[in-house]
């Protein structure tokens, strides 16, 4: 389980924008400046930044000064810390729906017919 709850939030805020999704998209394949990041987007350059930071805050990215530049590039570690909570929650779910699926078909076992059985046409042959 993740040490810290706030930091999952923050980065499930961070991934629930499209526009976040797309530069983290765009990240993946690495390393980019703040521009290079607006480019395919119709927003102001403020408006991006401020992409950036939640992004930043979240702990999906981090940023670094070069020259006169902002680089920026993806948290592996946070990343995989979203995944595994993630696979943690997928996990569970697949348990109970296999359980689900075990006692239904226990169910249909309990029925003359089992679950799909056509309905009683009341003594009547074809």
């Amino acid at each position: 389980m993740l040490e810290y709850p706030s930091q999952l939030d923050l980065a499930f805020h961070a991934l629930a924008d499209a526009t976040r999704r797309g530069m983290l998209e765009r990240l993946s394949r690495g390393p980019a400046s703040v521009s290079e990041l607006a480019a395919p987007y119709d927003s102001t350059l403020a408006a991006i930044h401020q992409h950036v930071r939640v992004l930043e805050a979240s702990g999906l990215i981090v940023t670094e000064k070069r020259g006169r530049t902002r680089e920026c590039r993806i948290s592996a570690e946070a990343v995989m810390r979203v995944e595994q909570w993630l696979s943690e929650r997928r996990q569970l779910w697949e348990d109970r729906f296999d359980r689900l699926g075990q006692l239904l078909e226990g169910e249909a076992g309990n029925h003359p017919g089992g679950l799909g059985a056509a309905p009683d046409q009341g003594g009547k042959t074809s």
